[in-house]
C-alpha cells in the first residue's frame, strides 16, 4: 500500500537552519489546490490510477516551417465572465487556430502562480500545471490533440524570476534567502517584484534544468519561449540601457552565470528533442543568441523581435504624412545576419491594461459604434488598411517565423485587465469576444480573413527567407516603398488619400507580371481597386526596364512572374 494515494492534499514539514518548523508545499510537486473554505494552497498528490494515453509518438515540430505562432492564454480564451479551462481551449480554440493558419502554440501562464492577474509571470511552481484552468491530464490532452492537428506547443517557460510568496512558493524554503536567489540586493527584481535566482549555484542549475526536462518528458512540449532573457543576462537587468557598444554585452555588467545557464538549458533541450523549438525574449540584441553552443553561441532557434512593435507605436503617434518609410525599412530589415528571429506587429504586451493593441490605436472608440459592415467612416476605413499594411509589410520584411496573440488576428478591441481589486474583480477584459468575429455583421471577419490569406502567401511564398530580400525604392514625399523578396515584387503606398497611376515596379525586359494579392480585396474589406486579371510586360525605360501599375492609397499590391 501507498503512504500517499491520488487526490490526497500534501504539505512538508521542514525544519530550517534556525530550527524552526513550518509546512510548505513541497518543491518538486506536480499540482497545487485550495481546498474549498482555505486561504492557503496546499501540494495534491496526482497518480491516477490510468496513466495518460499519449498517441502523438510520431510528431515532430519539423513540420512547423515557417514558424507561424500563436500566443495563447487559456484563461482568457473563452468568451464567458470567468476563467477558461483546459478542456474548453481544446475543444473551441484550437480547431480556431488550426483553420487560421497557425502551425505553433505558445501556451502562456502554464507554471502555476497563484495570483491569476500575473498573467502567469509570478511563478511558485516550477512543476506544477496550473490548477487555475484544470487537471494536468486535460493540459496532456490539450497539447496531445494539437499534435495530432499538426501543431507544436510551447511553454512559456518563466525562468528569469520567482514570486516571493512564501507559503505558495519555494522562498526560504530552507529558512535563508539563498537557497534559490541572490544574496542581498541582487536578489530582488525591483521592476517586477520578484526575486532573481542565483545562477551560479549548482543546485538552482539542477532545478531550473529539471523543470525544463520535466516539462518536456510529462507534458510533450515542443520547447520553449523563454522569458525575461534580457533580464536574466544583465545584473541591471538591461532596465535604461541602450546597447549601443559591445562594452553594454560584455562588460562587467554581463551576468555569465546566467549565460552558461542559457546555453545548458538549450544544450538539454535539443538533447532531449534534436529540433526542439526555442525562442530568446530579448531585447538587447546580444550577439550570438541564435548560434550554436559548440560554435560559442546560446544556442537559441530564435530571438524575438521584439523592436518592431515599438516602432509601430511610435509611427501612429505621428501624422500618416510623416511616416518615415527609409526608417521603416530599417526597422523593419536590420538583424544581425544569420539570426533568425519571430517578427510580430504587437503582442501580448501591447494589449495589456495601460497600452493599446494598434487596431485600437487606429480607431479607438469608434470600435464601439462604426464596425458594421453597414457603416462606413473615416477613422475605422483608415484603421483597417493601415492594419492590413502593416501586417503585411511585418511579416514580409521582420522575421523568419511571426507571432500574434490570441484575438488580434481579427482585430480584437479593447485591452487586457485581469479580476483585480481596481476593477471590481471583474473579468470584462480578461476574455476573447469570438462572436465578433463570427457573426457575419461585423468588420472583424475581414481582418481575420487577410491574417488567414497574409499567412499562407508567408508559407507558399517562403517569405521567411531573408537572403532574397532587395530594396527597389522609396519615395519618401509619396509615401511609396517598393521591394521584391522570394521572387515577388511588393509595393506598398502608404500616402492618405493620393493614388498613383504610374507606380514603377523594375523587372527583366519582357517578363510579365500580374497582381495575385492585394490589401484592397473586397473579401478583407477593401473596393477592389486593383485589376487582378491584367498582365504587365516589361519594356525598356531609361536606363533601366520594368512597367508601371496602379497603386491606390493605403494600399499594397504583391505580384507575381507569369
Amino acid at each position: 500500500m501507498k503512504a500517499l494515494s491520488h487526490g490526497q492534499h500534501v504539505l512538508v514539514e521542514v525544519e530550517d537552519c534556525n530550527g524552526v518548523k513550518r509546512d510548505r508545499i513541497p518543491l518538486y510537486i506536480q499540482r497545487i489546490v485550495r481546498p474549498e473554505g482555505s486561504e492557503r494552497f496546499v501540494g495534491e498528490v496526482w497518480e491516477p490510477e490510468k496513466p495518460f494515453l499519449w498517441t502523438d509518438s510520431d510528431y515532430s515540430p519539423v513540420r512547423a516551417t515557417p514558424l507561424l505562432v500563436y500566443e495563447a492564454h487559456i484563461g482568457m480564451a473563452t468568451e464567458k465572465g470567468g476563467v477558461g479551462t483546459y478542456a474548453e481551449f481544446t475543444r473551441d480554440v484550437l480547431p480556431r487556430i488550426a483553420r487560421a493558419g497557425y502551425n505553433v502554440i505558445q501556451l502562456m501562464g502554464i507554471m502555476e502562480h497563484p495570483y491569476y492577474a500575473s498573467f502567469g509571470y509570478q511563478v511558485t511552481n516550477f512543476f506544477a500545471a496550473s490548477s487555475w484552468f484544470g487537471t494536468p491530464d486535460e493540459l496532456k490532452t490539450l497539447i496531445n490533440t494539437a499534435h495530432e492537428m499538426g501543431i507544436a506547443v510551447l511553454l512559456d517557460l518563466v525562468h528569469s524570476h520567482a514570486s516571493g510568496n512564501y507559503d505558495e512558493g519555494i522562498a526560504e524554503f530552507d529558512g535563508t534567502a539563498t537557497q534559490f536567489f541572490r544574496e542581498g540586493q541582487a536578489g530582488y527584481h525591483e521592476a517586477w517584484g520578484s526575486r532573481v535566482f542565483d545562477y551560479g549555484n549548482p543546485s538552482v542549475l539542477h532545478f531550473l534544468l529539471s523543470s525544463i526536462k520535466y516539462w518536456m518528458m510529462e507534458y510533450h512540449f515542443d520547447g520553449f519561449r523563454f522569458d525575461g532573457v534580457t533580464s536574466m543576462l544583465y545584473f541591471d537587468h538591461g532596465l535604461g540601457r541602450a546597447f549601443t557598444t559591445y562594452e553594454d554585452y560584455f562588460g562587467p555588467n554581463a551576468d555569465m552565470d546566467a549565460a552558461i545557464y542559457l546555453m545548458l538549458a538549450n544544450e538539454l533541450t535539443h538533447s532531449i528533442k534534436h529540433n526542439a523549438i526555442t525562442i530568446a525574449e530579448d531585447v538587447s540584441g546580444m550577439p550570438g543568441l541564435c548560434l550554436p553552443v559548440r560554435e560559442g553561441g546560446f544556442g537559441f532557434g530564435y530571438r524575438l523581435n521584439m523592436g518592431v512593435p515599438d516602432f509601430w507605436i511610435e509611427m501612429l503617434e505621428r501624422r500618416d504624412e510623416d511616416w518615415d518609410l527609409g526608417r521603416m525599412w530599417h526597422e523593419l530589415t536590420t538583424r544581425r545576419p544569420q539570426e533568425p528571429v519571430v517578427g510580430y506587429s504587437e503582442s501580448h504586451d501591447q494589449a495589456l491594461v495601460g497600452d493599446k493593441t494598434l487596431i485600437f490605436r487606429l480607431a479607438d472608440a469608434a470600435m464601439y459604434t462604426d464596425m458594421d459592415k453597414a457603416t462606413h467612416t473615416a477613422v475605422i476605413d483608415r484603421a483597417i488598411a493601415l492594419i492590413k499594411m502593416i501586417r503585411l509589410i511585418t511579416i514580409s520584411l521582420a522575421c523568419e517565423g511571426y507571432l500574434n496573440f490570441m484575438g488580434n488576428e481579427f482585430g480584437h478591441p479593447e485591452w487586457i485587465d485581469f479580476p483585480r481589486e481596481g476593477n471590481g474583480w471583474s473579468y470584462q477584459y480578461a476574455r476573447r469576444q469570438w462572436s465578433l468575429r463570427d457573426n457575419g455583421f461585423l468588420k472583424y471577419e475581414w481582418i481575420a480573413a487577410f491574417d488567414e490569406a497574409m499567412l499562407k502567401l508567408f508559407r507558399e511564398r517562403k517569405l521567411y527567407d531573408p537572403s532574397t530580400t532587395q530594396l527597389l525604392w522609396i519615395d519618401e514625399a509619396k509615401k511609396i516603398i517598393c521591394f521584391r523578396k522570394a521572387g515577388v515584387l511588393f509595393a506598398f503606398n502608404f500616402h492618405p488619400t493620393e493614388s498613383r497611376q504610374d507606380t514603377f515596379l523594375p523587372a527583366p525586359v519582357g517578363s510579365k507580371w500580374r497582381t495575385f494579392f492585394t490589401t484592397d480585396e473586397s473579401r478583407f474589406g477593401g473596393e477592389d481597386r486593383v485589376d487582378e486579371k491584367y498582365v504587365y510586360t516589361s519594356e525598356p525605360e531609361g536606363d533601366s526596364a520594368g512597367f508601371r501599375v496602379y497603386l491606390p492609397c493605403r494600399t499594397a499590391v504583391v505580384l507575381e512572374s507569369v
